[in-house]
């Protein structure tokens, strides 16, 4: 069964068992908390009356958000404010919608029992599945080498990416003819 509740301003879908994070709450850990604010509830499809409703939930911690650091600036007036805050939430774990109550979580088995003890348990315990591997690349695949680099002829230094033509040597000036003989 799930139901939809209204605390602190939000609403929560929650279920038998769930943890939540609120705002804050008044009480201690391991305090119990009602919450009587039921919009919704239903099973599955099927939506059930909210009249008298109610949803109980366990305290397990008070504690704080992580940091948002507030900063304001004016430019060119010297103005700068930096301040932090810190909301404070509470964080409920769900007993029970109505009169469901959430199912506690069967305990492990100690391996100090004798193994006929242990095999009924391990029986009803649920197979897990196996996780398909993901397809590994293999050890032997060729990876492309790096080009070594080009040599040019007269030039100075090896180049890798494109070589320039070597400069063709001058050749030595002749002398000019006279225009006036």
């Amino acid at each position: 069964m799930f139901a939809v509740v209204r605390t602190g301003g939000k609403q929560y879908r929650v279920a038998a068992g769930d943890k939540i994070v609120v705002e804050k709450l008044a009480g201690e850990a391991g305090d119990t908390v009602t919450l009587g604010d039921v919009l919704l509830a239903g099973e599955g499809g099927d939506l059930k009356p909210t009249d008298g409703l109610t949803v109980s939930a366990e305290i397990i911690a008070q504690a704080k958000a992580d940091k948002v650091t507030v900063f304001k600036k004016r430019r060119r007036h010297n103005y700068r404010r930096k301040r932090g805050h810190r909301q404070q939430h509470t964080i409920l774990r769900i007993t029970a919608i109505g009169d469901r109550k959430a199912e506690k979580p069967k305990k492990a088995v100690k391996t100090g029992q004798p193994a006929a003890e242990a095999a009924p348990a391990a029986a009803e315990a649920p197979a897990k599945k196996a996780k398909p591997k993901k397809a590994e690349t293999p050890a032997t695949e060729a990876k492309p080498k790096p080009q070594a680099p080009l040599k040019v002829e007269g030039a100075e230094s090896e180049m890798t990416d494109s070589p320039k033509p070597a400069r063709k040597k001058a050749s030595p000036k002749k002398p000019a003819a006279d225009k006036n003989a």
